[in-house]
């Protein structure tokens, strides 16, 4: 890589063979390119989700590399869209927008978070760093109730302390006040878990600096707050260089 400080990555995986996907995550995270963790789909192309124990293998690679797996939305599968989610009454990109980047996309992750806390992965696997985009999928929204139900799962760590401890959230283009006043107002995300993100190329940036400045004046962070949304809570999660400011 010409300029290893100015450009960095996360590694996609072969998530349909989890040995593979463990195997390429330590190929990649500790080659030349340094790559800083892996950024996937949040279910296969056959619409494998990632909650059996054989994918445990992956998550053990990636507490041994102390790297994070970004969980990114994808479209549902072919099968279970045309039977199920599409509906017959309203056009087909109507249909796509709200089983996609209109809602469907954010209920889908937040539902394999839920199957992932359900099947003990991070009672197996303590230290396990999942980033999701989006302020979180929609989970700190409804935090408090999956905290409730979830205790009935027969859990080690209940899900709070999982959310509080395993997971980062994005901003990744949502531009808007609402979700940081939920996150920051009432506490239910820790201001060091918040990264942000933008959504390039598919949101514009310069809404980004628009969002960022909106943030500053809102009253809801204090200056340190700030930053470490900004660049410092990211610089730490992936070990980046911080001798800059911007």
């Amino acid at each position: 890589m010409q300029h290893p400080k100015r450009l960095a990555g996360f590694a996609g995986l072969p998530m349909q063979n989890p040995a593979e996907a463990a195997s390429e995550l330590r190929r990649m995270a500790t080659g030349p390119a340094k790559f800083l963790g892996a950024l996937v789909d949040s279910h296969t192309k056959s619409g494998t989700y990632y909650d059996s124990p054989d994918y445990d293998v992956l998550w053990e690679e990636a507490v041994k590399l102390d790297v994070p797996i970004y969980l990114h939305p994808a479209f549902p599968h072919h099968q279970l869209y045309n039977s199920h989610l599409k509906s017959p009454h309203l056009p087909e990109q109507t249909n796509i927008s709200i089983q996609a980047f209109g809602f469907g996309w954010h209920s889908d992750v937040a539902m394999h978070v839920l199957r992932l806390y359900a099947a003990g992965v991070f009672d197996r696997f303590p230290r396990l760093k999942i980033i999701l985009g989006h302020f979180g999928e929609m989970i700190p929204y409804m935090l408090q109730r999956i905290e409730k139900v979830s205790k009935m799962w027969g859990r080690k760590r209940g899900f709070k302390e999982v959310w509080d401890t395993n997971f980062w959230v994005t901003t990744s283009g949502n531009w808007s006040m609402d979700p940081m006043a939920c996150m920051l107002l009432y506490g239910n995300t820790k201001v060091e878990r918040i990264l942000y993100s933008v959504d390039y190329p598919f949101g514009n940036n310069e809404e980004g600096l628009k969002w960022l400045d909106e943030l500053e004046r809102s009253g809801m962070v204090n200056a340190e707050d700030f930053e470490n949304i900004k660049w410092k809570n990211a610089a730490r999660l992936l070990k980046l260089d911080s001798d800059f400011s911007f």
